[in-house]
């Protein structure tokens, strides 16, 4: 029998199947909602703080004040209360529910959260993705639930068997469907600078801080499509994926090296110093 999936609602720990959600939650109504991944390891979060900081600068852009210590007390008991000791805490802060649909909302709504701990492998195949059109908004640094773009492209690329993608707004690389994008060329790895429509991933600067220490440098700049097609090795990070390394780009001439140096001593960089 399937272990019952366990969460939080609003402060209220049950299973998740108890939860019930107004349909009039803006959540539900309008994506007015933002959240958080919060992967763990041997019962211990990966980077609590900084994505307690995602958290509160996605929320302050929507104008959500959000109680931090109830957020913090519950995604902790996530995690202990849980029976694994790997995995992440998906977490969600909703503006609250209005009376009737508007798209001008109610002040001083109750924000509602919501939470569950799920049980999560870190380990990881070679991806085959694809590159395609990036058709989100332009505050892709907020980390919305609102995630259409996303979803259509992602989905349309299952359908050619890649399990993942990798956008660009008019040649110019921005990041995967859910993931940041690293890659080698010229015997330096490089990653696309942040901005609006960029999300500024965890596992992202984790890395680039990492290899910092052992002086290995980071690009951070804007390139383009034909720099990723002329590259030797390329990989996606995210809190679940980790480094993930691209072994084909369906759509994209390549010829990329899953065991090129610079991406095992990486790999073993970033395993060693949060997965072990």
């Amino acid at each position: 029998m399937k272990t019952p999936l366990k969460g939080v609602f609003n402060g209220a720990f049950d299973t998740v199947d108890n939860i019930k959600i107004s349909p009039f939650s803006r959540a539900y109504t309008f994506s007015d909602s933002v959240y958080e991944v919060v992967p763990f390891f041997n019962s211990t979060a990966i980077a609590f703080d900084d994505h307690i900081k995602r958290l509160e600068f996605s929320a302050s852009q929507l104008a959500m004040a959000v109680d931090l210590k109830e957020v913090i007390f519950e995604i902790n008991s996530l995690i202990t209360s849980s029976e694994f000791s790997n995995g992440y805490v998906y977490y969600q802060v909703t503006r609250g529910v209005d009376p009737l649909r508007s798209h001008i909302h109610e002040p001083n709504l109750k924000i509602e959260t919501f939470g569950y701990a799920k049980a999560h492998l870190f380990q990881w195949k070679p991806l085959r993705v694809s590159v395609c059109d990036d058709i989100r908004w332009g505050r892709c640094d907020i980390k919305s639930t609102s995630l259409l773009g996303n979803v259509m492209n992602m989905n349309a690329a299952k359908l050619d068997n890649c399990d993942e993608v990798i956008m660009h707004k008019d040649n110019l690389l921005t990041e995967g469907g859910a993931s940041n994008l690293f890659f080698v060329k010229n015997d330096s790895i490089c990653t696309p600078a942040l901005n609006g429509n960029i999300l500024p991933g965890i596992t992202r600067a984790l890395l680039i801080n990492e290899l910092k220490n052992y002086s290995i440098e980071v690009i951070e700049d804007n390139f383009r499509l034909e720099d990723l097609s002329n590259a030797s090795c390329a990989w996606l990070t995210s809190a679940t994926k980790g480094l993930a390394p691209i072994s084909e780009i369906s759509n994209l001439e390549s010829h990329l090296d899953l065991y090129h140096p610079l991406f095992k001593k990486s790999e073993e960089i970033f395993n060693k110093k949060f997965l072990s």
